[in-house]
């Protein structure tokens, strides 16, 4: 999977002004390009956890179709811990045909990671941001 750069630091942005809770959101694109940050609510308000507002993800499936695109993933950060999925995330992780995503802050560089999810069993995919 491809990110483009400007994507990515929305992403980080996003994080980043949601401290400290988790933020979240969809990723949309062509193919396996994201060309897109769908932006969504933590309906949680929690650093620990997230989830998604029904009709925001709605609402995100419908902009995707209306423009072309596709829902190739989601992403959550970890305020504070790596960035890998939770045994919560796996468990939660209930769509085989969409990536996963984690971006962290725990460090001082955000560190972005992308994980396939199917039946409990993680694989991570290669990731690259490009400009």
């Amino acid at each position: 999977m491809t990110i483009e750069r400007e994507v990515f630091e929305k992403i980080v942005a996003q994080a980043r002004e949601e401290l400290p809770n988790e933020s979240c959101g969809y990723l949309l694109g062509i193919d396996d390009t994201v060309t897109e940050n769908y932006r969504m609510t933590n309906a949680d308000h929690s650093s620990e956890h997230f989830s998604f507002i029904p009709q925001e993800q709605f609402a995100a499936v419908k902009y995707a179709r209306n423009n072309r695109l596709k829902v190739l993933a989601n992403w959550h950060s970890h305020p504070s811990t790596p960035s890998r999925p939770s045994q919560e995330d796996i468990r939660l992780a209930n769509d085989p045909n969409i990536l996963y995503l984690i971006l962290s802050l725990a460090e001082a560089e955000p560190v972005l990671n992308a994980f396939r999810i199917i039946k409990g069993e993680v694989e991570i995919i290669k990731l690259k941001i490009e400009d």
